[in-house]
């Protein structure tokens, strides 16, 4: 189990200012924080030569806050919420890694919640994101 990693996720979140990137944009700043603490969660899983989910999982919770920040330069409305709504599959692929991760011993309760709860935060943003566009275009 990723006991320091606790300890990191737990220092990270209650100290974390967000990005300095997009300071009024709160989706870019989750997105970019929940990245660095996946980054960190795989350099620790690989540490313990674990690779196959690490490398799934740093694909997926990075993409989220790549597509994000991709949408912010759309090329239209369809386009702008087409890489949000690729952010939100993403979102929901890195949940499924970090639960099989928890359910594999890789990583402790504490980390699988604190991890999930912010993957999750992310999403909830992503849909109303999605919804409030869909909605406009109407």
């Amino acid at each position: 189990r990723l006991n320091s990693l606790t300890e990191l996720l737990t220092f990270v979140i209650l100290n974390s200012e967000g990005s300095t990137d997009m300071p009024n944009d709160k989706l870019a700043e989750q997105s970019m924080d929940f990245s660095v603490l996946i980054i960190n969660l795989v350099k620790a899983l690989k540490e313990q030569r674990e690779s196959i989910i690490s490398n799934q999982i740093g694909r997926s919770g990075t993409s989220i806050g790549a597509n994000i920040r991709e949408a912010k330069y759309a090329h239209g409305t369809a386009d702008f919420v087409s890489k949000l709504q690729i952010a939100l599959k993403e979102a929901n692929e890195t949940g499924y890694w970090l639960e099989l991760l928890y359910r594999t011993d890789y990583i402790d309760e504490q980390t699988y919640k604190a991890l999930n709860d912010q993957c999750t935060s992310i999403r909830v943003m992503l849909i109303a994101s999605c919804r409030t566009v869909k909605g406009k275009q109407q």
